[in-house]
């Protein structure tokens, strides 16, 4: 059996997913699509707008075969880490022969020769990308300054617009591992990925979260366009969690030193961040105030996530390279003896039940553990059960 892998977070799944399915269908030549999904917390330092559960249920119930977990301590880290956990996972899958992702242009071609220049960090290179973070630019944009500058011929646009950005990384962490695994860019359709303009159909993430929050009729007739059927249903019981209140008050109740150990945390900024939490406890005042040249909304973001997961850089770090786990989300039911034995061929332990974490080896279960947790604060934010160790079968 041949998997095409997607890294994804369905946040909530829409119009613009199902689309993709259909083209991985039809490019990757693979038997079965095979989903590595975020958990309740996301890249952007968000908590999801539906369980993971649910979420994974969406994916199923739209074309999916599988959904299985992308560990929160990769979840919710910087695009490098994001992409290198994610292929971590995904290398250990023999069955995993491509990976799939959208973009806003580019070939197969384009993404690994972007790739390997960023790999390419010799002492000229490291000179000039130092040289161009002295003006407060954040490392993202000076790493791409400093690219441009040595590699001419590299389409900017690969390494600057949001897809094409993370499509670079996951060739860049394919290649550091020297992994077989084909990756295959799918153009996106509709609205880009920060697009907050709701269409007809094929609105981005961006737009569909906004309009979740919104609640108007007018809204529910667009949003309906851009939801498959079973996601709308949810859609329409919709309830945002207090999960900016409990980021405010976990960054309170920890000291700086605490805060710094943080994976986008960097010396100094624990103090900024927990001083204006003191001096107007708002999420949105702390995270507005807080974002300069150097630090975007997303990072402030994702360190306060971060903060209340208790994600640690150094646990982290560890965990890249630590053998871990497969954790099962949801599985299409008639092809589950097919995909399950497919998934439990792979060098990390295949995670379907509870007494299947009693395998795991030390890093694994501190990994597993934070999972666990992000499962049970989520769902004390929202109100709902937690079961960390469930398997849906669609």
């Amino acid at each position: 059996m041949k998997l095409c892998a997607v890294i994804c977070e369905y946040n909530p799944f829409h119009s613009g997913h199902a689309y993709q399915f259909g083209e991985i269908r039809k490019l990757s030549g693979c038997d079965r699509i095979l989903c590595l999904m975020s958990g309740n917390f996301t890249q952007r330092g968000d908590a999801a707008v539906f369980p993971k559960h649910t979420r994974a249920r969406h994916a199923v119930e739209n074309g999916a075969d599988a959904v299985i977990e992308l560990p929160a301590a990769f979840a919710v880290a910087p695009a490098e880490i994001f992409a290198s956990g994610a292929v971590h996972l995904l290398s250990s899958l023999p069955a995993v022969s491509a990976l799939a992702f959208g973009c806003e242009s580019g070939t197969k071609e384009d993404f690994l020769k972007a790739a390997r220049a960023t790999l390419s960090e010799d002492k000229q290179f490291k000179s000039l990308l130092k040289e161009n973070m002295k003006d407060g630019t954040s490392y993202v944009k000076a790493r791409t300054q400093t690219v441009l500058s040595f590699n001419t011929d590299i389409d900017e646009a690969l390494l600057t617009a949001p897809n094409n950005l993370l499509g670079v990384e996951y060739c860049r962490a394919l290649l550091a591992r020297g992994s077989k695994i084909e990756p295959i860019p799918i153009p996106r359709v509709g609205g880009g990925y920060a697009d907050s303009v709701l269409y007809k159909n094929f609105s981005s993430a961006t737009a569909v979260r906004e309009a979740l929050k919104d609640g108007g009729k007018k809204v529910k007739k667009l949003l309906k366009g851009n939801l498959p059927a079973d996601v709308f249903r949810d859609a329409e019981t919709y309830r945002e969690t207090p999960f900016k209140q409990a980021a405010v008050c976990a960054l309170l109740s920890r000291s700086a030193e605490d805060v710094v150990k943080c994976v986008d945390c960097s010396e100094g900024l624990e103090n900024k961040l927990r001083a204006l939490a003191k001096s107007n406890p708002d999420y949105d005042t702390v995270v507005a105030k807080a974002v300069s040249k150097r630090y975007t909304a997303a990072r402030i973001k994702r360190i306060l996530s971060e903060n209340f997961l208790g994600l640690e850089r150094k646990d982290v770090k560890g965990y890249l390279e630590a053998p871990l786990y497969c954790n099962v989300l949801a599985v299409k039911r008639r092809d589950q003896g097919e995909i399950l034995g497919a998934l439990a061929k792979g060098s990390f332990p295949l995670l379907a039940r509870k007494s299947d974490t009693g395998s795991l080896k030390k890093d694994a279960l501190a990994c597993f553990e934070t999972d666990v947790r992000a499962a049970e604060l989520y769902a004390a934010l929202s109100g709902e059960p937690a079961n960390p160790y469930e398997m849906l079968f669609v």
